[in-house]
């Protein structure tokens, strides 16, 4: 059914070449992608598919589908400009007309990647909860298990502000803290996206502002195993069931045990280059079981709860999808570089 697809989609490029005026280009559209357009109809019979070729062709048939309307959307201005011209070559102007509207921008890449992330999470049962930017350092370190003079603290390296004991979050991790203070002592399943910011040398994989994505899940009997598959599928989802994953132990204190996720390389093929160190692999996430002392901290029992945390960061996560070889593009405000997303 894949490959009728993809026959389908150039047929339909093809078509829409021929489209000369707004009644042939509305014709395309309720041919094509219109509700009961060729392509809205070919995707509507994914259920008739085995279950595990399902997720390859959901991923292609929704690719098309933007890829068609991008390519109406276009074709659309390419006929609004040759009729304009031609009204220019007949001297039909109309200098009273209000003037045309500008697109005036689009989405960042890392917004679009951000978006990608919410709905994977929100189909795996996981809502989005949003905290502050500014943290005091109870809550940024203290309760996640990171006292005062510990030396892990050395791991992240924070802007402090010049209110005492008010700090830019280091990560999204104190989140967590005030997640589980509202939710328990109910079970909950939470992504916590934010803004982070460390005090670091600027260089091709890492920034003092970036984004993380945090994920929480607390309740009853949940183990190290359901962890794994959980980010094994989430990585399924996002870079196609042909990636591979791997899992390394880790540390970080607020997790226990805590693992790596590390994805193989896109921008090299493994083979090795600059941002994954010329390892082969980059790492895309940190995980691991919440602490029971993070645990009590948020309110939860950890005699009676579990539960599995995770954070990742859709700036690298973009520079995967889409073959980028330096994170210093996202907030360098390069037009060249924003234009292509």
């Amino acid at each position: 059914m894949l490959d009728q697809l993809e026959a389908l989609y150039r047929e339909a490029l093809e078509a829409l070449e021929g489209a000369s005026d707004d009644e042939a280009l509305r014709g395309w559209e309720r041919e094509y992608i219109g509700r009961k357009g060729k392509v809205t109809l070919m995707v509507r019979r994914v259920g008739e598919l085995p279950p595990e070729e399902r997720p390859a062709f959901g991923r292609r048939a929704n690719e098309i589908k933007r890829e068609l309307q991008a390519a109406f959307e276009q074709r659309a201005r390419q006929i609004e400009q040759e009729k304009l011209a031609r009204e220019l070559e007949s001297g039909a102007i109309d200098v009273t007309l209000p003037g045309r509207p500008v697109q005036v921008g689009r989405l960042h890449p890392s917004t679009q990647t951000l978006r990608r992330i919410y709905d994977i999470w929100a189909e795996m049962g996981f809502q989005v909860y949003l905290s502050r930017d500014v943290e005091d350092d109870e809550t940024n370190f203290t309760l996640l298990n990171i006292p005062p003079h510990h030396p892990a603290r050395d791991m992240w390296d924070t802007f402090y502000t010049t209110r005492p004991g008010v700090l830019l979050r280091t990560h999204t991790s104190p989140g967590q803290i005030r997640a589980m203070r509202e939710f328990a002592p109910e079970p909950i399943r939470v992504i916590l996206p934010g803004m982070c910011y460390r005090y670091e040398q600027i260089s091709a994989r890492s920034e003092i502002q970036f984004y993380q994505v945090e994920g929480l899940a607390v309740g009853h009997n949940i183990r190290l195993t359901d962890l794994i598959g959980t980010m094994s599928d989430f990585v399924r989802r996002l870079f196609g069931p042909e990636r591979k994953v791997r899992f390394r132990a880790s540390y970080f204190p607020f997790t226990e045990p805590s693992l790596e996720v590390d994805l193989d390389c896109i921008l090299c093929g493994g083979k090795g280059c600059s941002v994954c160190k010329h390892t082969g692999w980059l790492e895309i996430a940190g995980c691991g079981m919440v602490h029971p002392v993070v645990l009590r901290n948020g309110g939860y029992d950890p005699e009676e709860f579990t539960g599995f945390a995770f954070g990742m960061g859709p700036e690298r996560i973009t520079m995967l999808l889409y073959g980028i070889d330096d994170i210093r593009y996202f907030w360098g405000n390069d037009i060249r570089f924003l234009e292509q997303f």
